[in-house]
């Protein structure tokens, strides 16, 4: 793609690093913000460049954050006793969209995969197993992509819990084997949250 102005195609070039982007996305995005007012370009880079620097982790649950907790975990109306184990930040969003689940999250950063090098050392999960043991929840839901690594992770971790006095159980397979809770339409990952089965039963089944 030969543009007329180098400046152009550095900012075309840093838009078609975004996943999903294409140099022909990219290059109407900028074209559209050349034609914008030059402040609102500038309130654009620095709400970009504020976010990237100022954002913090959820010291409680890793969640995003713009204070030591997120909002989830400050709120006086959330079950605090119920935690929702996911992998990513997106499953939050996701599972939010629902309006179906009032409880607190535990955001793991991922899931194990040996084949990808990623090991339980490199997770969020010995900060969970240890927030367990400190605030004794009711209730641990683990919602999970249904794939070999979601359910290797589950397993894991459900054998460290298993001194722990919790009810432990994750949500209904309403979503595929294989599929990602980031594209389950809101009713599936509705219905999968309100009819989640304990794990033993799960992972006896599997």
């Amino acid at each position: 793609m030969q543009l007329p102005s180098v400046l152009l195609e550095n900012a075309v070039n840093e838009f078609a690093r975004l996943p999903g982007i294409g140099k022909k996305t990219a290059l109407r995005l900028v074209l559209h913000l050349l034609k914008q007012d030059a402040t609102d370009v500038q309130q654009f880079g620095a709400a970009i460049t504020k976010m990237r620097t100022e954002i913090k982790f959820c010291r409680r649950c890793h969640n995003v954050a713009d204070t030591d907790l997120c909002t989830i975990c400050a709120s006086a109306s959330r079950k605090q006793n119920m935690i929702c184990v996911v992998e990513s930040l997106r499953d939050v969003i996701a599972i939010e969209t629902t309006q179906q689940y009032n409880g607190i999250y535990h955001v793991l950063g991922g899931v194990i995969s040996p084949l990808d090098g990623i090991g339980p050392d490199q997770l969020n999960i010995e900060p969970f197993l240890q927030r367990v043991q400190k605030e004794q929840p009711e209730e641990i839901i683990f919602a999970l992509n249904p794939t070999i690594q979601g359910d290797t992770t589950i397993y894991y971790i459900q054998k460290k819990l298993t001194p722990a006095v919790v009810r432990i159980t994750t949500i209904a397979r309403g979503i595929a084997f294989g599929g990602e809770l980031e594209y389950a339409d809101e009713m599936t990952l509705a219905r999968s949250l309100a009819n989640r089965l304990p794990v033993e039963n799960y992972v006896a089944n599997r």
